[in-house]
């Protein structure tokens, strides 16, 4: 009997992934209907999230960061530079995105997913919009010196809100980021401090005598909903993004200030309640990811 009981269940398990596999929309729509989701989240839930501070020992500022399955690694290199001629006392933040086979089965090698380039330009935007940070902090030596912040953001695990963890990373890598410590050297050029001379008295004095933290205003956080029919849908997995795929990606900054609101088209019309309910969720999701992110530099500080 219990055997055969067994038999029932697994036949059950069966029909069942059959009909989600071969009526995606009307699987999800089901679930709709009782509001929830397959996952049993709630429709404007987002998944577990976690970071971790100092993940690439080699990076001046990095972090792991993890929304459900989706999963970024972000690191930060710093380089000396000139600046420009029209921001003589302002460094540079250059921001690339890259997403290797390994995240997706729909990434091929070979060929860089477009979404990549999209992503890129997105948190470029957001970061220099947000005012997080003041690029006049970059600068060493005014029309001579300044610090270019080049990071880089690997998609580990393409499971949906694809921007969302990206941004987390960024701001999380950005809070760990440790600038150098750099001094003149007998040319009067701007030379990096190696750790092993940076307690040994220098020939002249250092630009900046330790390493300091990069200080952050405001930083911003972003919540992406899907919209389908009646229902708003926070932080998608990849499976819902590519059923329903009208998207809404709020950005607000710590103190609930919206810094950008983003809808690639889509054939569900976002209209100004629609508008309003992404923006309630998206603030709560602000205050979860404020929370995630002071706990992890709470958990680096200690260690």
């Amino acid at each position: 009997m219990a055997a055969a009981n067994g038999s029932s269940d697994l036949y059950s398990e069966m029909e069942v992934d059959a009909f989600r596999r071969l009526f995606p929309l009307r699987y999800h729509e089901q679930h709709l209907l009782k509001s929830v989701r397959p996952d049993a989240r709630k429709l404007g839930s987002a998944r577990d999230t976690t970071l971790a501070l100092g993940a690439v020992a080699s990076a001046e500022g990095s972090a792991l960061a993890k929304i459900g399955s989706t999963t970024m690694l972000a690191a930060i290199k710093m380089e000396i530079m000139t600046p420009t001629v029209e921001c003589p006392d302002e460094g540079s933040i250059a921001i690339e995105f890259h997403m290797p086979p390994i995240c997706s089965p729909l990434v091929r090698p070979g060929r860089p997913a477009e979404v990549a380039s999209v992503i890129s330009k997105q948190l470029s935007d957001t970061i220099l919009s947000s005012g997080m940070i003041d690029l006049k902090e970059l600068c060493l030596v005014g029309g001579k010196a300044a610090w270019m912040a080049y990071l880089d953001i690997y998609c580990l695990d393409a499971d949906g809100s694809l921007f969302d963890a990206a941004l987390l990373s960024t701001v999380a890598a950005f809070s760990h980021l440790n600038i150098p410590v750099v001094s003149l050297n007998e040319d009067g050029r701007i030379v990096l401090v190696s750790e092993d001379n940076i307690q040994l008295k220098l020939e002249k004095q250092p630009v900046n005598t330790e390493k300091r933290k990069l200080k952050l205003n405001s930083p911003p956080f972003s919540l992406t909903c899907l919209l389908h029919k009646n229902y708003i849908l926070a932080d998608p997995t990849a499976e819902e993004e590519s059923i329903m795929e009208t998207a809404v990606t709020v950005v607000l900054d710590s103190s609930y200030q919206l810094v950008s609101l983003y809808k690639p088209g889509g054939p569900v019309h976002a209209h100004t309640s629609v508008i309003q309910d992404c923006v309630a969720l998206a603030k709560r999701r602000v205050k979860e990811l404020q929370s995630v992110l002071n706990e992890a530099i709470s958990d680096m500080e200690v260690e």
